[in-house]
């Protein structure tokens, strides 16, 4: 066996939430390239079409299919979409999130809390719920939860988008534990500040960014390809003793003292 059939995805199936754009699409960029057969997955079917194409034209197999990370019943048909069209499914990525409120908990509107909640984390046990029924019929599979270092140490204006995240790394724990006898392995990745669309108000905004970079050592900010190599390890072969773990990738600043 070489180190490319240890990471080869060649014959497996995976589901990307929030996949037409960051993160998410450069995980399914390189789960595609690696040989998986990849289903994107978010709100808007032309991103999702275009994010799709992209990955085609490279050689890859991918396609989009629209389902909201909040609506249990649109979760439930993305996976029996995905199954009825590939006969199976072995990894998922939640990597769909929200995060409509910057400031303070206590001043949040409750419908901030109940959207966050309710893509952030309900929406990722949704999901898992309709993957793991596949998964066991399949004899195994791969969970990987996108959370944030704001999930480990919670940031000032990020409180509930923070707890969400730390209830993703708490669920990513216990899932490891529960899933361990079906075969099935359930990790996070926490990312540091990384240049999507998502985080733009933080990115674009000079004297935050200067905050991030003056204790980031490598002296710069994620890029969503920075991501990208750990879902592969973590949905290859090559992880298979691995679970329960949380994985940072942040340039050092939660390991450094600047």
């Amino acid at each position: 066996m070489t180190v490319a059939d240890i990471f080869d995805l060649s014959g497996r199936v995976a589901i990307v939430s929030g996949g037409s754009r960051g993160i998410g699409k450069a995980i399914a960029e390189r789960y595609a390239l690696a040989g998986a057969k990849v289903v994107l997955s978010s709100r808007r079917q032309a991103a999702l079409d275009e994010a799709a194409r992209v990955i085609c034209e490279a050689g890859g197999e991918a396609v989009g299919i629209a389902a909201h990370n909040g609506d249990k019943q649109a979760l439930k048909a993305l996976v029996e979409a995905t199954t009825e069209r590939y006969g199976r499914l072995d990894i998922l990525v939640n990597n769909a999130a929200t995060n409509p409120h910057f400031g303070a908990v206590l001043e949040a509107d409750d419908s901030h809390w109940r959207k966050t909640l309710e893509v952030n984390l309900m929406g990722n046990i949704w999901l898992t719920q309709a993957a793991v029924a596949q998964m066991r019929a399949g004899g195994g599979g791969k969970i990987i939860n996108v959370a944030s270092i704001v999930g480990l140490t919670p940031r000032r204006f990020q409180g509930i988008y923070s707890l969400t995240k730390a209830a993703a790394i708490s669920l990513t724990k216990t899932l490891a534990t529960e899933l361990g006898p079906d075969n099935i392995q359930v990790n996070a990745i926490a990312p540091g500040l990384v240049k999507t669309q998502f985080a733009q108000a933080l990115w674009s905004n000079e004297d935050l960014l200067a905050q991030v970079l003056a204790r980031t050592p490598v002296g710069r900010i994620g890029q969503p390809e920075d991501m990208a190599g750990i879902a592969l390890f973590l949905a290859s072969s090559a992880s298979d003793y691995t679970t329960g773990a949380v994985f940072v990738l942040d340039g050092g600043v939660t390991a450094s003292s600047l």
